[in-house]
């Protein structure tokens, strides 16, 4: 049995791991280091190009059970990001390097797996392949799959990373360290702002400088990984209710919640670098450093990364996709990753997973596992090829895409955590079967 793996990021790794872990001889081709994107600044596989954070950890949200389906059942990614993992109060952060060098080594040690490095522009004619090349595909291969999926193929958003600082050089005088409602333990650094520091702030980022992208507008901007200067825009208050929250942080110096926060969150594990939460941005680079050092704590900020912006191109998936990630018109060929439409690492992570247990069944001659609506990993199959979608967008799991229960269940986190516990029952019913 053999299969053909393009890209090594978050969700390629994962199909490759597990195709080559049911016995699948695996070609798993990665343009690094030979080319790389404007996103990425490493060799390594599955390189974190964002945030450091896989989001939060309790089975009271969605992609907290996500996660947890994907640990019962074998997934590397979720084996590397808990061994690396930061504190990171009710999230999963990891160490952003170590947990890329550890998923590099795992899969470069992989008996099954042969590794070859270069750009692929052309599909291979033949055979099973998975083409997990993420939102930032080279060029040279877009078209291709262009004139294989016509039209459809070129939709595409807007994706932006945050800067990253120097522990040594936030002035821990003008912050506290504390998680929100004292949930877990005080992980972030949290920078206080007043009204009036605020209101300077947001004045400055709302006309500070962009920096050009072709063809931006802020109607592509997805929703979930918006420029903080593009929610500005929105109101002078909505950053308030946004990453600048200030509900359930309290200022120990004054007993008070401030107006305004900005957290910090460790980016390695030796807690040297952290990333300004909810600070994606796309403006020009002296401008961040400008507008962003109007934060007290971070006036005298060592910025060792700014912000970036890059396009993002995702399939039409309802219409060229089946649940199984597979390309209607040409089974053989599976996507996998942000290209189908799930959005954030740990769902793309699920998507490479989905791909490479159903590959491998398929080349043993099984049938398919098809994991219900009621899991997290079936629901993101089938939302992304729900044919009765009208207007595609990127979406993480939510549990709106789950069915109910068919029962009342008395507060927010109650139901969600019996929708996560009914999920994680078909989860353990199917894992012999999915395992093997």
């Amino acid at each position: 049995m053999q299969a053909t793996v393009i890209g090594a990021g978050l969700a390629g790794s994962e199909c490759a791991w597990q195709l080559a872990q049911r016995g699948v001889s695996v070609d798993l081709w990665e343009m690094k280091p030979v080319k790389r994107t404007p996103a990425h600044t490493t060799d390594y596989f599955a390189e974190l190009c964002c945030s450091n954070s896989l989001r939060g950890a309790g089975l009271e949200n969605a992609v907290g059970l996500l996660k947890e389906e994907l640990r019962r059942l074998g997934s590397l990614i979720l084996s590397c990001a808990d061994a690396t993992s930061v504190e990171a109060g009710g999230a999963l952060a990891v160490d952003r390097h170590g947990f890329a060098a550890l998923v590099t080594e795992r899969i470069k040690s992989h008996p099954n797996i042969t590794l070859h490095t270069g750009e692929v522009t052309e599909l291979p004619a033949e055979g099973e392949v998975v083409v997990a090349t993420g939102p930032l595909t080279s060029d040279a291969l877009a078209q291709r799959l262009e004139g294989l999926l016509g039209e459809g193929c070129d939709l595409h958003f807007y994706d932006a990373a945050a800067p990253l600082v120097s522990f040594e050089s936030v002035d821990m005088d003008s912050a506290f360290f504390a998680s929100r409602y004292d949930k877990g333990t005080p992980d972030y650094i949290n920078c206080p702002l007043t009204e009036k520091e605020y209101q300077r702030f947001w004045e400055a980022l709302t006309t500070a400088q962009e920096a050009p992208v072709h063809g931006f507008e802020d109607s592509q901007v997805f929703e979930g990984c918006m420029p903080v200067e593009v929610m500005a825009r929105r109101g002078r208050d909505t950053l308030c209710y946004g990453p600048l929250k200030p509900r359930g942080l309290r200022d120990p110096r004054t007993g008070k919640e401030p107006f305004a926060v900005v957290q910090l969150r460790k980016d390695n594990s030796a807690g040297t670098v952290y990333n300004l939460v909810g600070f994606q941005t796309h403006l020009r680079f002296p401008e961040q450093k400008r507008v962003f050092s109007m934060i007290p704590a971070l006036r005298d900020a060592e910025f060792l990364r700014y912000g970036v912006m890059h396009r993002n191109t995702y399939l039409d998936s309802p219409r060229l996709l089946d649940r199984y990630y597979r390309l209607k018109s040409q089974p053989r060929i599976s996507f996998a990753g942000q290209m189908t439409g799930v959005e954030g690492y740990v769902e793309s992570t699920a998507s490479g997973f989905l791909v490479g247990v159903e590959t491998a069944r398929r080349l043993a001659g099984l049938p398919p596992v098809d994991f219900p609506r009621e899991t997290a990993i079936g629901a993101l199959g089938l939302y992304i090829s729900d044919e009765s979608v009208t207007h595609f967008q990127p979406m993480n799991i939510n549990f709106g895409i789950i069915p109910p229960l068919g029962y009342k269940v008395k507060g927010k986190r109650n139901k969600n955590a019996a929708l996560s516990q009914r999920s994680l029952e078909q989860i353990d019913a199917l894992q012999k079967e999915i395992c093997q």
